[in-house]
């Protein structure tokens, strides 16, 4: 059976939404509904109809993300669900390649998401491209080591976050670029990102805020809430709840990290999602005190290999030539000789024989620079024709820092 598929318009939103409801198992206050209706770009949703019903449905957020050495247009997919009466019907497939088609055809030679379910997107070519870290912090066990930067000129100043979004948001902007993953930021990703009704504090208290500033302005800030708590004894056993801490300088981070460590009646930090190669681990007098959990975040996909891979950075030079399998994009499967080094790259159709056999998934995996490439080898689940060309594409991929979005969407 084929379902038509087609963007919704906003009358259509209520019905867009009860998929998402469904598929997610979520009631959202009314609230957010009309927050997240707010983000939405209309002309980049699709619906899949059965009939007169939304059977399933997806959309994109227009953005630019910084990938190794550049920044680049990037089809932010978001709101993939199908409704549960329509599983394993080809839904979501149609809904993917539909899309894929609809991404290049708009210029856009790279898609990102985060997975709710790690086993659904390798089949349509994504790959796990960034990883991240959820740390937990006792307070006693979070002295620095001796050298930790300090800047005599910094200071913390404590203030609402709704009274200093504009700070927040020029800080922001002035670091996006330094890490592969991060995106751009709209205004109404912001009104999100702090917004806080009591549906949003979810218990933990109001959303607070500490920026880090000298003489010349504000070089970092930190976004938390605290649960409050005292145990048995009286003694204080708060929580706080890290969402963000940017800084311009390692000064700035290493004082806005003490500010949250060092907070009274808090007897640990809980950050949620925090890139694996945190200069916190090597700050920490005792690293063994910070338990980390890791986590897969953000999955990419090369719409279209060749531009995707011309347009970045590479840390050594390289030259190969790739067979790329891809069944969602048949424009990608072919062979490609890439060749970069430190001033540039090119990618180029040719019919020379591969030096290694890569699903497209393996390059979404390594395009943010994560180095997986040789993981992927050694699990089989790529080949190797010329012996060492996956360890010099590896090399000229990797990146640092690691990548890392930071913020889902």
């Amino acid at each position: 059976m084929t379902y038509p598929i087609r963007p919704i318009d906003e009358s259509e939103w209520p019905a867009f939404a009860g998929v998402l409801q469904e598929a997610f198992n979520w009631t959202p206050h009314p609230t957010q509904t009309e927050r997240f209706k707010s983000e939405t770009e209309f002309d980049r949703t699709l619906a899949a109809f059965d009939g007169d019903v939304i059977a399933g449905v997806t959309s994109i957020f227009s953005f630019t993300m910084t990938v190794p050495g550049a920044q680049l247009p990037v089809a932010g997919v978001t709101s993939v669900s199908v409704l549960p009466s329509h599983r394993r019907r080809g839904v979501l497939t149609s809904l993917m390649r539909r899309q894929l088609a609809d991404i290049r055809e708009r210029g856009e030679s790279v898609a990102a998401l985060y997975a709710s379910e790690a086993t659904i997107y390798r089949r349509y070519g994504y790959g796990r491209a960034a990883s991240e870290l959820s740390f937990h912090i006792r307070r006693h066990g979070s002295a620095f080591v001796r050298n930790a930067p300090q800047d005599p000129a910094l200071r913390i100043r404590v203030a609402k976050p709704a009274d200093v979004s504009d700070e927040m948001q020029q800080l922001f902007a002035s670091v996006v670029s330094r890490r592969p993953g991060r995106y751009e930021r709209r205004p109404q990703t912001w009104t999100g990102l702090l917004a806080d009704e009591e549906f949003d504090q979810r218990g933990a208290g109001s959303l607070r805020a500490v920026l880090a500033e000298d003489d010349g302005g504000v070089r970092g800030y930190a976004l938390f809430r605290v649960k409050s708590a005292w145990d048995d004894n009286g003694v204080p056993d708060g929580e706080l709840r890290l969402f963000e801490l940017e800084a311009a300088d390692p000064a700035a981070y290493a004082l806005l990290w003490r500010s949250v460590l060092d907070r009274d009646l808090v007897s640990r930090v809980e950050a949620g999602t925090r890139p694996v190669d945190d200069p916190l681990i090597a700050l920490l007098a005792d690293p063994r005190q910070l338990r980390a959990r890791w986590g897969d975040e953000l999955w990419v996909r090369l719409v279209e290999a060749d531009v995707a891979l011309a347009a970045r950075a590479y840390s050594a030079a390289v030259d190969v030539v790739i067979e790329v399998e891809d069944d969602m994009c048949p424009w990608n499967a072919r062979r490609w000789r890439l060749t970069a080094d430190l001033t540039g790259a090119e990618c180029k159709p040719v019919e020379d024989e591969p030096d290694m056999t890569l699903p497209i998934t393996a390059l979404g995996s390594a395009y943010m620079g994560d180095g997986l490439l040789m993981e992927s080898l050694e699990a089989g689940l790529l080949r190797e024709h010329s012996p060492g060309t996956v360890r010099s594409l590896a090399t000229a991929m990797s990146w640092s820092p690691k990548p890392w979005a930071g913020l889902t969407f």
